[in-house]
């Protein structure tokens, strides 16, 4: 009789040593191209400031990563036009495919220094109207932000002076 008092333990300690597996099989990798590589992205301090020509602007943001993995800006679209990323080391500035954001860190876009380049623009934006772009990520979800327009001669508070770094 002592084998039928000891099927259900063995079953128990099968589904318990089922589950610890389970639980170890994807902890530290990750394949998908959803968020899940453990990037936790943020928008904050979007402007526009108000574009002197009717064809071209640039837009200024700051995405945070506090995650615990890297991620990379790999485009941004607009319905407002034609928008690259550009990179400014050295006082030169250059499109680029492709910005990383470090994991517990942030990718600032300023005056000066990184930032959006809007061409071909369908029609000129205003101050108090906002443009919406939709950020891509090379690991995370496109993330959509309405982008403000500001006054051609605002000046952020943070986020974006020129101590900030990237």
């Amino acid at each position: 009789m002592s084998g039928r008092g000891t099927r259900p333990a063995l079953a128990v300690l099968a589904a318990a040593a089922v589950l610890a597996l389970a639980g170890c099989g994807d902890s530290g990798s990750d394949s998908g191209a959803s968020g899940a590589s453990g990037a936790e992205l943020s928008v904050g301090a979007a402007y526009i400031p108000q574009p002197v020509s009717a064809s071209m602007a640039a837009g200024f943001l700051t995405i945070t990563n506090e995650g615990d993995a890297g991620d990379e800006l790999t485009s941004v679209t607009s319905e407002a036009g034609d928008v690259t990323v550009h990179e400014t080391v050295d006082g030169t500035m250059e499109e680029v495919d492709r910005l990383k954001i470090p994991a517990h860190g942030r990718l600032v876009f300023r005056s000066s220094g990184n930032h959006l380049m809007f061409e071909k623009l369908k029609r000129q934006p205003k101050q108090g109207e906002s443009v919406t772009v939709e950020l891509h990520f090379a690991q995370s979800e496109p993330v959509t932000v309405e982008v403000p327009v500001k006054a051609a001669t605002y000046q952020p508070g943070d986020g974006h002076s020129a101590h900030t770094g990237n």
